[in-house]
């Protein structure tokens, strides 16, 4: 963290909001120096990331450095937010790791086929996430050079 600001912003992509109150409370615990934005369907994850609707505004919605991905959600499904993602030049950049309940062997070869970084199964207790939150911490905001 330089300068006292929060530089890292992370997307959580999920339609559950027990998850979602789950991963900011576990992003707090794990003193991660990360501003959580949470959308609830694939489509509302695009026009967060094109910058679209109520997203308009770049200064409260900042390029994320990192996506989280659930894969079932309403409108468009994280597979097909997956895709769009790594399909954009300008968007492929940004680590997207799927965080789901998914188990299916079939889930991780295919999500890997389509392009994200990392593919992990949601901890079933709150202090495995937080430990899962300190390690996409620690490995992609100081161990790993993303572009700015």
């Amino acid at each position: 963290m330089k300068g006292g600001q929060i530089r890292n912003t992370i997307l959580l992509a999920d339609d559950d909001d027990d998850d979602c109150m789950l991963a900011r409370e576990a992003l707090i615990e794990s003193s991660l120096a990360a501003k959580l934005h949470i959308v609830n369907d694939g489509e509302e994850l695009m026009d967060y990331l094109y910058n679209r609707g109520k997203y308009i505004n770049n200064l409260i919605f900042p390029r994320p450095r990192l996506i989280l991905l659930d894969l079932n959600m309403p409108k468009k499904d994280g597979r097909e937010a997956l895709k769009d993602i790594k399909s954009d030049g300008k968007l492929r950049q940004i680590p997207v790791i799927v965080l789901t309940t998914s188990k299916a062997q079939e889930d991780i070869y295919n999500i890997y086929s389509l392009g994200a970084n990392s593919f992990i199964i949601k901890p079933t207790d709150f202090t495995a996430l937080v430990n899962v939150m300190k390690g996409i911490g620690k490995y992609w905001f100081d161990i790993v050079e993303l572009p700015s």
